[in-house]
């Protein structure tokens, strides 16, 4: 740690030493930010190039865990940060400062040697709209709500709609494609219910996300929003997926009510078992029963394994997921199946994972599936194992892309699913076949 230290002094004085523009505390200040948000986009405006601690972040090209753990000895540094603003004429001195001391030829004296970085110019991303700048564009009142809900990070939402779409899809008739309107009732109902999800969660662990890195910048965590606060914005979300859910017939009201209970058991499940999963799991995946039933009117036997499947699945991904805390975890007492399963974490998601795609297999030969849906459950195979044989799962960046990997997943099961159903045969079909075999 030392070495490590002396080092960073050494970054740090060459900053320093490099141009008059910063002061040391500046310097060590920016570097530390550096460290601890694993690099997003600077803030460019017009003359002022402002770093600030939101906005510090740099594209990186690899990821060296060991190394990112040094980040955890500068919060001194960072708890005081304070923006600081030079002109845009520094933009260049400062980007070459960064690329020469963390990609130059000299990596033997940099404490970057073996994590380069690359400044990123914010003209290069401001072309594209993304959840992140339509929640900057939004009035900062507002902003602590959205973040509150994760609208910066759809991935929650579309892991919640798939099972929804695949058994609107399974569900629909022979030859038929599904829904439109169920698929867009059901996409704004993930959208909401996931949003409420995320409140009830972070009002439980509001304690417990201040104690962890990845999530002590949330809103109720660093006390941005009060607890009343979040629970007015609760109610508001819970009334509007009761507004969509009554569009639906009463059985289904009845069975999407009945999943309040998973959703608020969920955040503390992690207090007392180490299989939280297992209530995530079934939480995330009543939608798979709840789009059969607003097609079918009613719970059928082929979407029973379709539900079971979905609940592999989420123990494969979040587990995945899971692995990006299980050091603060340890730390603080959370319990998770990252920490159940340890080393033996890949053999056991292998096992979920044929799980899932055997129960798929069943959940076709139940609903008379054709070839297309077998191929996209070949093709989830292919994405499954690839994903557990490659994922790093002492790596935090390469647990999150392979988490986030799974919508994809989700919508090439999907897309199967459509497709396999609108070449099944239909009933007139079936009688003229039956005709021809009788003459």
């Amino acid at each position: 740690m030392m070495f490590m230290c002396r080092h960073y002094q050494n970054l740090t004085n060459k900053f320093c030493n490099g141009s008059n523009i910063f002061s040391s505390s500046q310097v060590q200040s920016a570097v530390a930010t550096f460290l601890r948000n694993r690099f997003r986009p600077l803030t460019l405006c017009r003359s002022l190039f402002c770093i600030q601690h939101e906005h510090l972040t740099f594209q990186r090209q690899q990821y060296v865990h060991q190394q990112c753990k040094f980040k955890h000895v500068l919060q001194s540094d960072i708890k005081n940060f304070k923006p600081i603003c030079i002109s845009s004429a520094s933009y260049n001195t400062l980007s070459a400062a960064f690329n020469q001391h963390m990609c130059g030829k000299n990596k033997r004296d940099c404490l970057f040697n073996t994590y380069p970085a690359v400044l990123c110019h914010p003209s290069h991303h401001s072309r594209h709209l993304n959840t992140q700048k339509i929640i900057e564009a939004a009035p900062k009142s507002f902003q602590p709500y959205l973040r509150l809900i994760r609208f910066d990070k759809p991935i929650g939402t579309f892991l919640l709609f798939w099972p929804c779409t695949w058994s609107i899809a399974l569900a629909a008739p022979a030859g038929a494609l599904p829904s439109l309107y169920l698929l867009t009732l059901f996409g704004l109902g993930s959208f909401i219910m996931r949003g409420a999800g995320c409140i009830i969660n972070d009002m439980w662990d509001k304690d417990i996300d201040a104690k962890v890195e990845r999530t002590r910048t949330r809103p109720l965590a660093s006390g941005e929003l009060s607890h009343f606060q979040a629970l007015c914005f609760l109610g508001a979300n819970l009334t509007l997926a009761l507004t969509i859910l009554l569009q639906l017939n009463w059985y289904s009201v009845f069975l999407g009510a009945s999943s309040m209970g998973l959703v608020v058991g969920y955040p503390l499940a992690k207090r007392f078992t180490y299989w939280p999963q297992i209530m995530l799991g079934l939480t995330f995946n009543w939608g798979a029963l709840l789009g059969w039933c607003a097609v079918q009117g009613s719970i059928d036997i082929p979407v029973l394994p379709l539900y079971v499947a979905g609940l592999c699945w989420t123990l494969v991904y979040d587990t995945v997921y899971a692995h990006q805390d299980k050091y603060f975890d340890m730390l603080i007492g959370v319990k998770s199946t990252a920490l159940k399963f340890g080393d033996n974490t890949k053999p056991w998601l292998a096992g979920f994972g044929s799980g899932m795609i055997s129960l798929l297999a069943l959940t076709g030969h139940l609903c008379d599936q054709t070839w297309p849906y077998y191929t996209g459950v070949a093709i989830t195979a292919a994405h499954l194992a690839h994903q557990l044989y490659t994922v790093d799962l002492d790596n935090p960046d390469d647990c999150m892309a392979k988490f986030k990997s799974n919508t994809q997943l989700g919508a090439v099961l999907f897309l199967a699913i459509v497709i396999g159903t609108l070449l099944k045969p239909t009933d007139k079909e079936d009688t003229k076949d039956t005709a021809k075999v009788k003459n």
